[in-house]
């Protein structure tokens, strides 16, 4: 049976409002040297060619992968079978049809016949064919996380016809194909290994890769003979622009003073002090990312969160949405729920309020687990121990500056009912090699994972075990009923009783405090006078160029 969620006690007032941390002030000042300036007013007459120049924050291992910060980038590359509308409905690109058996197992694609990789190479049902196979033979983490369980195999009934079959019904299937991660390969390069596959990427789209200057930029050129843009795209043909320059520029301040100054024409993640000022001189945009958001994952195995009433007492002891609605100045939004992400179809909003502020309830809950006794520096200890929590988190890469300055304030604030936190800012190249990976090595996982359906429980969720393990799973959580929940929801073609099974998956997580949620992850963008039609996609927000162009 579930543990019975608490009654909440009214919130304390008298603790007064949530005081940022010497580092959130030190951001804010820093952030307050990037102010904008209007920008000169230009007309709407379109402007032939052009290369934009994109200002980016994070720089992936690879062009191609399963980081969403990769498939921002292999979007520009690669097509999809399908798309995705703002309001959930798929569209067809590389795929112009789809049919599926009674029995939801086997799905039958339509392929165009017009279509050729950019290096020579004919897109046909074998070659689609030959990416799932390359995908599920570990081309792709984040393609084995979502299908590894449920694909069977695929193969070509003749030039443009596709089937796949699965082992098991998989509703949210055509929704998750719209992901970048899933963007279709040429066969021929993919032989070329994945050395080269990662710096290069040959695929159908709009732009092919000509160059990557580590550390600084990745350099795309207009794929002439381009004539399979999706459904949803606002023209056909071939991109307006020649090219985009595509720049890593991670401080903050540095990437907004370069809109600014006009040395790019748009940025990504318009720092938070500066949203509305950019919004009274640019074009901005901002997409709630569905799928889990940035939440505080439990070590539910290890250490002193393997009880479940300091798990409560952890969540309990935070005002998160004080602190989130400080740091990011309502740019980015405040997210409860540690499981699913407001925007994501089937959320279930009523546990996003399930954790208020009550530092009354958190001191009962380590009262009633046994910490009892403070040390000297205001610590509670148990058996001599203090209560001790250590949170690595990918410090610039999986969390910005912000981000950051989140865990500073509740570091600071968990402290008054005796939580000793620790946190250790891990660089991406540490993270991404796996550190503080294993259960004894962290206390708390800190991050997010995009994905447009609430299956996305099925990722982070699926048992961890020796014979197979789950490395999305960040709490070590194993639960049949939870896993029998999401199954039956991914399973099923019944939407009333789809959205029944993930809001009790939901619920079920939050009961047990295995997750609870910071924030957003949010996907913003600060785009020029000069430029125009600059959009995000609807799965996970990647930025799409293909129909941008410039004004004078």
């Amino acid at each position: 049976m579930p543990t019975p969620i608490h009654t909440p006690a009214p919130r304390d007032r008298r603790r007064g409002p949530v005081a940022m941390t010497a580092a959130a002030a030190s951001l804010a000042i820093a952030l307050m040297a990037g102010c904008s300036g209007p920008q000169a007013a230009v007309g709407d007459e379109r402007v032939e060619g052009g290369t934009i120049v994109y200002g980016h924050l994070q720089e992936p291992p690879c062009i191609f992968g399963g980081w969403v910060q990769q498939a921002y980038l292999s979007r520009q590359v690669l097509d999809s079978l399908v798309s995705l509308e703002d309001d959930g409905t798929v569209v067809p690109w590389l795929a112009t049809d789809w049919t599926v058996s009674g029995d939801q197992r086997a799905w039958t694609f339509t392929l165009r016949d017009d279509v050729t990789f950019t290096d020579g190479t004919a897109l046909d049902a074998q070659a689609v064919s030959d990416n799932f196979e390359y995908w599920l033979d570990g081309g792709n983490g984040t393609v084995q996380a979502y299908l590894a369980d449920y694909y069977e195999s695929s193969r070509a009934v003749d030039a443009t016809t596709l089937e796949v079959t699965l082992s098991a019904p998989y509703s949210p299937l055509l929704t998750v194909l719209s992901q970048g991660y899933f963007g279709i390969q040429s066969p021929t390069a993919l032989a070329r290994g994945n050395e080269a596959n990662c710096e290069q990427p040959v695929g159908t789209g709009p732009f092919t890769v000509a160059g990557w200057k580590r550390g600084e930029s990745v350099t795309f050129e207009r794929n002439d003979d381009y004539n399979s843009a999706p459904a949803n795209a606002r023209h056909d043909g071939p991109a307006y622009v020649e090219g985009i320059e595509w720049r890593f520029l991670p401080d903050a301040t540095t990437r907004y003073g370069s809109l600014v100054s006009g040395e790019t024409d748009v940025i990504y993640d318009v720092p938070s002090i500066e949203w509305a000022t950019a919004g009274e001189h640019f074009e901005v945009q901002r997409y709630i990312t569905p799928g889990r958001p940035v939440a505080l994952s439990f070590n539910t195995v290890e250490g002193p969160f393997v009880d479940e009433r300091v798990r409560q007492a952890f969540a309990f002891a935070s005002d998160r949405k004080a602190i989130v609605e400080t740091v990011f100045r309502g740019a980015v939004p405040f997210e409860g729920n540690g499981s699913v992400s407001q925007g994501t179809s089937n959320y279930n909003a009523e546990v996003a309020d399930a954790y208020p502020y009550d530092p009354d309830r958190a001191a009962e809950l380590l009262d009633a687990a046994g910490w009892t006794a403070t040390d000297a520096a205001g610590y509670r200890t148990k058996d001599g121990e203090a209560l001790e929590v250590v949170i690595p988190y990918g410090a610039g890469s999986i969390l910005t500056q912000e981000g950051s300055a989140v865990l500073q304030a509740i570091q600071q604030q968990v402290k008054e009912v005796g939580f000793k936190v620790t946190l250790i800012p891990v660089t991406q190249s540490e993270l991404f090699g796996g550190a503080y990976s294993q259960p004894d090595e962290r206390d708390i996982y800190v991050g997010y994972w995009t994905s447009p359906t609430a299956g996305i429980l099925h990722i982070n969720y699926r048992h961890h075990l020796p014979e197979s393990p789950n490395g999305a799973n960040s709490t070590f959580y194993n639960d049949d009923e939870l896993l029998a929940l999401i199954e039956g929801a991914n399973g099923t073609t019944e939407p009333s009783e789809q959205e029944r099974l993930f809001a009790e998956a939901q619920q079920l997580i939050s009961d047990r405090a295995v997750a609870v949620g910071l924030y957003t992850q949010t996907t913003s963008l600060a785009v020029g006078q000069q430029l125009r039609d600059v959009w995000l996609e609807a799965s996970q927000g990647e930025p799409v160029f293909h129909d941008a162009y410039f004004v004078q």
